[in-house]
């Protein structure tokens, strides 16, 4: 099947199955003579497994990991194991950053005037240099944890 097929029968989008390719995430599809990409239905298999594992949060290098066990027949679940308690670690982390920006969120607007008045302490909090009371803000993971 080509690469339309593919990604309707996986729910992985065309653009990401050549992504995947080109960070050898999966292996370079075969070609047609004309130079379409052809998927066999293990390929589609192969999607299926990292399109789930996306949805479950996992990371390009965990996939990696995953797939590579997935693979190894005479792998240890103890290997599985510890990946995915990781994951659940590094989610519950992100959950609690989350949770505190938030009540953070919802403290500053309940102190909010809301009126025509310039003083808000939302823009001030904001405002605020990173090395004053706030924690640092990570891209991955939100908020560090304190």
């Amino acid at each position: 099947m080509n690469i339309g097929q593919a990604a309707k029968a996986s729910g992985v989008s065309a653009k990401m199955i050549r992504y995947y390719e080109q960070i050898k995430l999966i292996s370079p599809a075969r070609r047609t003579e004309s130079s379409y990409r052809t998927y066999s239905e293990n390929d589609i298999h192969t999607l299926k497994f990292i399109r789930r594992a996306r949805d479950l949060g996992f990371s390009v290098e965990q996939m990696k990991t995953l797939l590579a066990l997935w693979r190894d027949k005479s792998r240890s679940s103890a290997d599985v194991k510890a990946i995915a308690l990781e994951h659940v670690a590094e989610l519950e982390r992100k959950a609690a950053a989350i949770q505190a920006m938030s009540r953070t969120l919802k403290h500053l607007a309940h102190h909010c005037h809301g009126d025509e008045r310039p003083e808000c302490p939302i823009i001030d909090e904001i405002a605020k240099a990173p090395d004053d009371d706030l924690p640092a803000i990570d891209a991955k993971f939100g908020v560090h944890a304190l």
